[in-house]
């Protein structure tokens, strides 16, 4: 959790100043984010910002903190999003949805003129597919056919295709009913045994797949990936002051 904190807390330090729409993302870690955020206005050194959550859990905690809210429907511009990942690749491509809240999050961070990822190093991975599930957000009609037409994709070989039960906010089988999302939808996990072989393909055949509304790749989005090691220090990678080379 010290980790986790410690991303959090330089992404707002570094990234939000007074004025700014800021997108709050969802999860063990982005609740740091959210955290700093609460506490930087309530001491007075963030002033006048506003904030759009990627999901209700978000926005309850936001709430809680009396940070300023709105939506897309609002503002449609944000200056920066922070969320965290569930797998991080070489190439900054990243698997989210791990809470169940992809469909926001894509909607709100896409829209950022910067987006910054914050993780501890247990999510770095060589290649996405292994070392954590891929979420798909699917309609609840016909649930189990548009289940059997994403795992066929050609794209997506020798992934094992799981509707995701129970509480949506995690993807372990902890009940009997489909999980289902903020937005009413269901989510299909996708195991791989080994890499996707192009993470490119694999977004844009699931995007062009009838009853699918969002995938959990966020490629080509983050500016820059925070990472929190076991030893209490941040790494930079991406774009940016303070950044280096990919080192996984």
């Amino acid at each position: 959790e010290d980790a986790k904190r410690l991303a959090g807390y330089k992404a707002v330090d570094d990234h939000v100043s007074s004025g700014m729409v800021v997108g709050l993302g969802t999860g063990s870690t982005a609740y740091y984010a959210v955290e700093r955020v609460g506490q930087k206005l309530k001491s007075g050194e963030l002033k006048d910002i506003i904030c759009i959550p990627t999901s209700e859990r978000t926005r309850e905690q936001a709430e809680s903190l009396g940070i300023p809210l709105c939506t897309l429907n609002e503002k449609s511009h944000l200056d920066v999003a922070i969320d965290g990942a569930d797998a991080v690749d070489p190439n900054l491509a990243l698997i989210k949805g791990g809470g169940g809240a992809l469909l926001r999050e894509k909607m709100v961070e896409v829209m950022a003129k910067k987006f910054i990822c914050i993780v501890d190093d247990s999510k770095l991975c060589k290649a996405l597919g292994p070392s954590f599930a891929l979420p798909v957000e699917i309609v609840p009609f016909c649930h189990q056919h548009t289940l059997r037409v994403v795992s066929a994709l050609p794209e997506l070989a020798g992934c094992r295709a799981v509707l995701r039960t129970g509480d949506c906010s995690n993807n372990k089988p902890d009940g009997d009913k489909p999980a289902v999302t903020d937005n009413g939808n269901y989510i299909v996990d996708l195991f791989f045994d080994a890499p996707i072989a192009d993470v490119a393909a694999a977004a844009r055949a699931l995007k062009a797949t009838v009853g699918v509304v969002e995938h959990g790749i966020f490629s080509g989005m983050a500016a820059q990936v925070i990472v929190a090691g076991a030893d209490g220090a941040c790494r930079v990678a991406g774009a940016g002051a303070g950044a280096e080379p990919v080192w996984w």
